[in-house]
């Protein structure tokens, strides 16, 4: 369990202790599907979902869960279960699932004390689903708008760490997508649809770690198309800013064979991007 969502789901556990935790583990589990749940009262059912949770049998949890918030809507209990039946379902690998639980809890109760946990776990279950650079990236982009909620609306939450560091991966994601077409392109000589997924790169994700890449693929393509003196913008806007890349010694010896060396022109969209940059 991450760290965090560990922190949080431990005190839920110590805060429903009060409700009889203790002894409701000393009692046998009852299978809720021999049972109707209409019989037991919700206040039964959470502390059996938490003894569930604590022996691992998470998915009897989630059950029990469940069936609180849906005999229970707009109650307090039907309010503490609809948050650890997104948890739990999340946990489960369920993740489809835990945004749409989530994600109701939101609606319902969106200044409540365990919205920023929720929304975190909406933007976790989102992260999950986060797939290879060769494939779409839409769970990328869901995963930057769920966790900048975190960011935004939860600044003093614990969660705010780990949601910048998944904005950051989802934002690698989406400018690794945009460079695994900019290579399509370039390797087919397509070189104008090229520059545009390499400018998309340098101006709108230069805080990523494909940035490098992408401007020595500018200072290629350019180079290509003998358009040499933005080939040497780019080259000279990678030197300042990463000047041990191995990036910029390629272009560099790229530009060598022109007979030409990094040079930047100012009035140059990569200058004025190459300011925004890291290392400028």
């Amino acid at each position: 369990m991450h760290k965090a969502a560990r922190i949080a789901f431990v005190s839920m556990v110590l805060a429903g202790a009060g409700f009889g935790v203790t002894a409701c583990q000393s009692d046998p589990d009852i299978d809720i599907t021999k049972l109707g749940l209409q019989t037991e009262p919700p206040e039964v059912l959470y502390n059996q979902g938490l003894a569930n949770m604590k022996a691992g049998n998470l998915s009897e949890a989630s059950r029990k869960f469940d069936a609180i918030e849906r005999q229970n809507p707009f109650t307090e209990w039907g309010r503490k279960a609809l948050v650890m039946s997104t948890f739990t379902k999340y946990r489960l690998g369920r993740n489809d699932d835990a945004i749409t639980t989530g994600n109701r809890y939101m609606n319902q109760y969106p200044q409540s004390q365990d919205s920023g946990y929720v929304q975190y776990l909406v933007g976790l279950a989102y992260s999950k689903q986060i797939a290879d650079v060769t494939q779409d990236q839409r769970a990328a982009r869901s995963t930057i708008e769920a966790m900048t909620k975190v960011v935004n609306n939860y600044p003093d939450s614990e969660y705010v760490e780990d949601a910048q560091a998944k904005i950051r991966f989802a934002r690698d994601q989406l400018a690794g997508k945009e460079m695994q077409i900019g290579r399509y392109y370039l390797e087919r000589k397509e070189y104008l649809a090229a520059i545009q997924r390499f400018r998309v790169v340098v101006e709108q994700y230069s805080n990523t770690n494909q940035v490098e890449e992408a401007l020595a693929r500018l200072v290629e393509t350019y180079f290509a198309m003998g358009i040499v003196e933005e080939a040497q913008t780019a080259a000279a806007v990678l030197g300042r800013n990463y000047p041990d890349s191995q990036w910029y010694a390629d272009s560099y010896k790229l530009l060598q064979t022109g007979g030409v060396q990094p040079r930047e022109n100012r009035g140059s969209w990569i200058s004025r991007a190459g300011a925004k940059l890291i290392g400028a």
